[in-house]
C-alpha cells in the first residue's frame, strides 16, 4: 500500500550519462570470460610497473618532468607542503591509496592504454587517483576481472589537472612548474570512484584506452557492511578559525542508530596543508562539556595520533564502546600545533567546546573547556558496529536545521531517526544529515578551494560522491534540494536536469534514491511569483515524471517521491507555508514544520 507521501516505488537500476568531471560505471551484468580467452590475455602487473609518465618535478629542476606533453608539471615542494609525501598512504572517500614512492623527475604515473593491472580486494567501488591532461576532461571504458572468472565494465572520467572543477578535487596545489619558470596557477589531482560487483573479489583491472588519462594509484574501496553510519556532517567550507594552538576541541554530536562498537572520521577536505590530531577520545555526554564517564581513547592504526594530509581523511580504529541511540556523544581531539584555518560544517545548531591550552581529551570534567563554538570542524562522521545501514539525506538549510531550536536535535532527519527507532516494521537505519545551509544543486557557493567566508558548500552535483556515495553503508538516499537554485535565477528545466543526474549517479551505485518536492516559500524576499511558478513546474515533474512507470522498463530516474510541498503548504494559500509551520521567515519551517517533514516520509519507502 502506498502512503500519502510516496509513490512509484521500485527497485534500483543502473545506467547513465554524466556531467563534467563525473565518473560513471556502466555496471554491465557480470559476464563470464571463456577460459581460452583468459589464457590469451596478458598477465596483470602492479600499476607501478607500467609507469611511463613523469608528473612531478623539483622546483629547482622543472625540466625533469613533462606531465602534459608541453613540459608542465606538478611541484614536489607543493606536494610535500600538502602532506603528500613519497609512498604515503592517503584515505579519500573511504578508499586507501598510496602516493607513488618516486623521486621528483622519475616516472610516477601511467597513461591509460588498456594495461592489465593487478588489483586485489572485495568492496563496493574502485578508487582511482587520476588527472587528465590536454585541457579538457578525458574518459574511457575499462573492465574489472574477478576471481570467479566474471567481468564487469566501467567508465572512468578524469578531470583536467589545470581546468577541472575545484569542488571535486582531492587536492589543489598552488603552482605549475614549467621549463621557463613556475606559474602561480592551481594544479589539481582527483580521486574518482566507480562501482564494482559487490560480493565478488577483484583480481585485476584493465585500464581504459585514453592517452591523456593519467593514473597514479588504484585500489578497491572496502565495503562498510560491518558498520552503520550514526551521525555525519558535510564540510561546508574551509574557514578561518581560532587560531587554535595546543587546544582540545570537544564536539557534541547526536547519534541516530546505536551499536556495540564505534569509530569516528576526520576529514581535511578542501585544505592545502596537513593537520595533526595528537589524541582523541569518545564519551557519552552528561551535560554540556561533562562526560557521563571517563572518556575512552581512540587510536588510528594503533597510534593515538593521526596525520591528515590535505584533502584526506582518517578513520579511528574500531573501539568496543556501547553507543546509545538517540543520544549525545562528546568527541574530543587535541590539536598540538597551530591551526588557523580548517574545514568545517558551519551550521551545527549545537554548542560544542574549546579548552584552555593542553591535551584535555581524557578529562571528564567541563572545567578545562572555557569557550564554546557552534561549528563542527574536521569531524565528519561517527559509525557504530553492525546494524542495518544508513539513510543519507542530501539537502540545504531546511535539512541542516536552520531556525530549529539549538541544542534540541529537532532537525527533520533527527525526527526521522526517532520515528525509525520507535517502530519495529522497518530496520532501525542510521540517518545521516548531509544538509548544508545555502547549498544548491547546480552551482558552488563555496568555490571548492581556499579560505572563504562563504559556507554554502560546493554544489550537490560536486559533493555527491563524497557526501552520499562514500557514506558508511548507505542504503537509501533522499534528495531534498532546488529552492536555492530557483531563488537565485535557475530555471525549472535546469533544476530538473540536475536532479536527473543526481538520481542516475546514485542508482548506478545500486543505492535506492527518493526525491522530495520543494516546499512553498511565498513571502520570503526572493520567492517571487515567478520563482513560485518555476517551483511548481519542478514539483509537477517530480510528481508525474521523476519516477518512471513500473511497466516502462526504464532503469533511470528516482525510486520514489516524498511530497514535502503537500506536507508544509497552507491549503488556503498553497504558495505559502502553513502558519503553524513557519519559523517566521516564510522559507524555513520551525520545529513543528520540521516534524511534519519527518512525518511525511513513508518508512517502508526507505527499504532497498
Amino acid at each position: 500500500m502506498r502512503g500519502p507521501g510516496v509513490r512509484g516505488l521500485r527497485g534500483p537500476g543502473v545506467r547513465g550519462p554524466w556531467g563534467p568531471g563525473i565518473a560513471l560505471a556502466l555496471c554491465a551484468a557480470l559476464t563470464p570470460l571463456p577460459s581460452a580467452a583468459r589464457a590469451a590475455e596478458p598477465q596483470p602487473l602492479p600499476l607501478t610497473r607500467y609507469f611511463d609518465n613523469t608528473a612531478v618535478s623539483d622546483d629547482a629542476r622543472p625540466e625533469a618532468a613533462d606531465f602534459d606533453g608541453s613540459g608542465a608539471s606538478v611541484s614536489a615542494q607543493d606536494l610535500t607542503a600538502a602532506g603528500w609525501t613519497r609512498g604515503s598512504g592517503l584515505t579519500v572517500q573511504g578508499a586507501r591509496l598510496v602516493w607513488p614512492c618516486r623521486e621528483p623527475g622519475e616516472p610516477d604515473n601511467v597513461r591509460a592504454a588498456g594495461q592489465a593491472v593487478r588489483v586485489r580486494g572485495e568492496g563496493d567501488a574502485l578508487a582511482f587517483l587520476v588527472a587528465g591532461t590536454g585541457g579538457a576532461d578525458v574518459n574511457g571504458a575499462g573492465t574489472v576481472s574477478y576471481t570467479d572468472g566474471t567481468r564487469s565494465s566501467y567508465r572512468l572520467t578524469a578531470p583536467d589537472w589545470r581546468t577541472g572543477p575545484l569542488g571535486t578535487k582531492a587536492v589543489t596545489l598552488p603552482h605549475v612548474n614549467t621549463p621557463t619558470g613556475q606559474l602561480a596557477e592551481k594544479a589539481r589531482l582527483y580521486v574518482v570512484t566507480v562501482p564494482i560487483a559487490r560480493g565478488h573479489r577483484v583480481v585485476s583491472v584493465q585500464l581504459p584506452y585514453a592517452a591523456d588519462l593519467h593514473v597514479f594509484a588504484l585500489s578497491v574501496r572496502p565495503d562498510t557492511a560491518r558498520w552503520t553510519g550514526s551521525w555525519a556532517a558535510p564540510t561546508s567550507t574551509y574557514a578561518t578559525v581560532g587560531p587554535w594552538t595546543d587546544r582540545t576541541l570537544r564536539l557534541v554530536v547526536h547519534t541516530s542508530a546505536g551499536g556495540p562498537r564505534v569509530r569516528v572520521r576526520f576529514d581535511n577536505t578542501f585544505a592545502s596543508t596537513p593537520v595533526r590530531i595528537g589524541s582523541a577520545t569518545v564519551a557519552v555526554q552528561a551535560a554540556g562539556a561533562t562526560a557521563s564517564d571517563t572518556p575512552v581513547p581512540l587510536t588510528f592504526g594503533g597510534s593515538r595520533a593521526a596525520q591528515l594530509p590535505a584533502g584526506a581523511q582518517a578513520f579511528s580504529d574500531p573501539l568496543d564502546f556501547a553507543v546509545p541511540s538517540d543520544s549525545n556523544l562528546l568527541v574530543s581531539f587535541h590539536l598540538p600545533g597551530t591551526v588557523t584555518a580548517a574545514p568545517l560544517h558551519r551550521l551545527a545548531q549545537q554548542r560544542s567546546y574549546v579548552s584552555e591550552p593542553g591535551d584535555h581529551t581524557a578529562d571528564g570534567s567541563p572545567t578545562p573547556y572555557t569557550s564554546t563554538l557552534t561549528t563542527w570542524p574536521l569531524l565528519t562522521g561517527v559509525d557504530v558496529g553492525d546494524g542495518p545501514g544508513s539513510v543519507v539525506v542530501l539537502g540545504d538549510s531546511i535539512t541542516d536545521g536552520e531556525r530549529s531550536t539549538a541544542d534540541a536535535n529537532r532537525r527533520w532527519p533527527d525526527v526521522l531517526a526517532d520515528r525509525l527507532l520507535a517502530q519495529s516494521t522497518v530496520p532501525h537505519y542510521g540517518v545521516l544529515n548531509q544538509g548544508i545551509s545555502a547549498n544548491r544543486v547546480l552551482s558552488d557557493r563555496y568555490p571548492g578551494d581556499g579560505v572563504s567566508t562563504d559556507s554554502g558548500g560546493v554544489s550537490a552535483l560536486h559533493r555527491l560522491d563524497r557526501d552520499v556515495l562514500a557514506q558508511t553503508s548507505a542504503r537509501t538516499a533522499i534528495v531534498f534540494q532546488g529552492v536555492n537554485d530557483l531563488r537565485t535565477g535557475a530555471s525549472a528545466e535546469e533544476v530538473i536536469a540536475g536532479l536527473r543526474e543526481l538520481a542516475e549517479r546514485v542508482r548506478a551505485r545500486e543505492t535506492r534514491v527518493l526525491v522530495a518536492t520543494i516546499g512553498p516559500c511565498a513571502g520570503e524576499a526572493r520567492c517571487t511569483s515567478a520563482v513560485d511558478g518555476q517551483r511548481m513546474a519542478v514539483n509537477t515533474w517530480i510528481r508525474e515524471e521523476a519516477v518512471p512507470a513500473a511497466d516502462s522498463g526504464s532503469t533511470s530516474g528516482f525510486d520514489g517521491v516524498v511530497d514535502f510541498d503537500a506536507a508544509l503548504r497552507d491549503p488556503a494559500q498553497p504558495a505559502r507555508l502553513l502558519p503553524a509551520y513557519d519559523s517566521g521567515d516564510h522559507l524555513h519551517p520551525g520545529d513543528a514544520g520540521l516534524a511534519a517533514l519527518a512525518g511525511a516520509v513513508e518508512l517502508g519507502a526507505l527499504v532497498p
